[in-house]
């Protein structure tokens, strides 16, 4: 039972209010690479990320925009520039800190929005099937490479028919395990 494990760095997503802010009035998202996710792509747009103790400079914008601003950031990432964000699923925003986001045209302030992603899997329901697995169950993730097995739990499968089968979990994650980039990781329903 194997899956792709990507690694997924800092990012935002952006909704069309705060693009027309950070670039101009008109802006649109320039793709600059496609992701794994069907519709998804890295941008050449960027922005910096201000928190209450520091900032990052150059983080990348996905696309397409989205209904409201997020700010996926790992554990070290929040550390450093002052946040202490919750651990959450996309788009679950609710309490979540804000930020000061800069881009070359201005900048904006989020009350909320600034998360750091919980690890996942997304799946089609073909997918989830063949897995045995529903939308929204916690599974486990093998991964063996450079001498560090490790088991990541908690992985919340996402089934939708828009969905490209992939893991995606974070830099810190990625450190942990030792991997080198996208690899292959081993589904396992329990321990």
């Amino acid at each position: 039972m194997k899956i792709m494990v990507e690694t997924s760095a800092r990012h935002v997503h952006i909704s069309e209010e705060h693009l027309a802010v950070l670039f101009g009035q008109g802006a649109t998202l320039t793709n600059k690479k496609d992701l794994s996710q069907p519709g998804q792509f890295a941008c050449e747009e960027r922005v910096t990320v201000v928190g209450p103790k520091g900032e990052m400079k150059n983080v990348s914008i996905l696309g397409p925009v989205r209904p409201q601003t997020q700010v996926e950031l790992s554990r070290t990432d929040a550390r450093k520039i002052g946040m202490d964000a919750p651990i959450r699923e996309s788009g679950d925003l609710a309490g979540s800190p804000g930020c000061k986001l800069i881009g070359p045209k201005g900048e904006v302030e989020i009350d909320c929005g600034v998360i750091i992603a919980k690890r996942h899997a997304h799946m089609t329901p073909e997918d989830a099937e063949k897995f045995g697995v529903t939308d929204k169950q916690n599974i486990f993730i093998k991964l063996n490479f450079n001498d560090r097995m490790l088991i990541f739990g908690d992985v919340v499968a996402r089934v939708s028919p828009s969905y490209a089968l992939a893991v995606h979990i974070d830099t810190d994650e990625a450190n942990a395990a030792g991997l080198p980039g996208t690899v292959e990781g081993e589904v396992l329903l329990s321990l």
